[in-house]
């Protein structure tokens, strides 16, 4: 016997109160990255703030893309990153997740998140965007591109992996970077994290071959 299932079709769910229903889709398509992203103006004024929507688009040149919600109101990381043409992508730690979250507040363009959480920024090379010292895995990108997605007003950014910085003994013989091990969150919905445990590993999956 199937377990019950709950259903819920459209207008069930546009009929949902406002609340309930920002957080039943944001976790409907299942856990998603948890990242800082590091910019910094024109002005000099450094901004980290979270981001769940980081993803991988290509290998071969190395591509990142994530997404920014319509510009309504101020955008501090989208606006840096016109300005300057870079910012830092940093898996967030389990230790660091209070602060992290607390990066999503809207605080003014002339205030840095860094000065008002305990995260700590660091400069790697003549990279001129700032990194979150603590993570374990940095990615240093370069604007490429935007999309407008007219449908709800948000912007796709794409970006090219410019520098990589990983904590030793992370990354596999074969180049798999085991986020478990560097103990990188992950995030259900809009406010909850999770650590991630590894179940398996499979071989590269071929017809006929399971």
């Amino acid at each position: 016997m199937m377990n019950k299932m709950i259903s819920l079709y459209k207008d069930d769910i546009n009929d949902l109160e406002k609340i309930f229903r920002i957080n039943l889709i944001n976790s409907c398509t299942g856990f998603k990255s948890a990242n800082l992203l590091g910019s910094v103006g024109s002005d000099g004024i450094d901004n980290v703030a979270i981001f769940s929507s980081v993803t991988h688009l290509g290998s071969n040149p190395p591509l990142v893309g994530f997404v920014l919600r319509p510009k309504t109101e101020n955008r501090n990381t989208y606006d840096n990153i016109i300005e300057t043409g870079f910012f830092t992508i940093n898996h967030i730690h389990i230790n660091d997740v209070k602060d992290a979250h607390h990066t999503s507040a809207k605080y003014p363009k002339n205030i840095s998140e860094f000065d008002k959480t305990k995260l700590e920024k660091i400069l790697i090379g003549e990279f001129i965007a700032p990194y979150v010292k603590s993570s374990r895995i940095k990615l240093g990108c370069k604007y490429v591109n935007e999309y407008h997605i007219k449908e709800n007003g948000t912007i796709l950014i794409v970006a090219s992996i410019e520098e990589l910085h990983i904590k030793e003994g992370i990354i596999k013989e074969d180049g798999l970077i085991r986020l478990d091990v560097a103990e990188s969150v992950t995030i259900n919905g809009l406010d909850v994290y999770l650590k991630t445990v590894m179940i398996d590993r499979f071989e590269y999956a071929r017809p006929n071959n399971n």
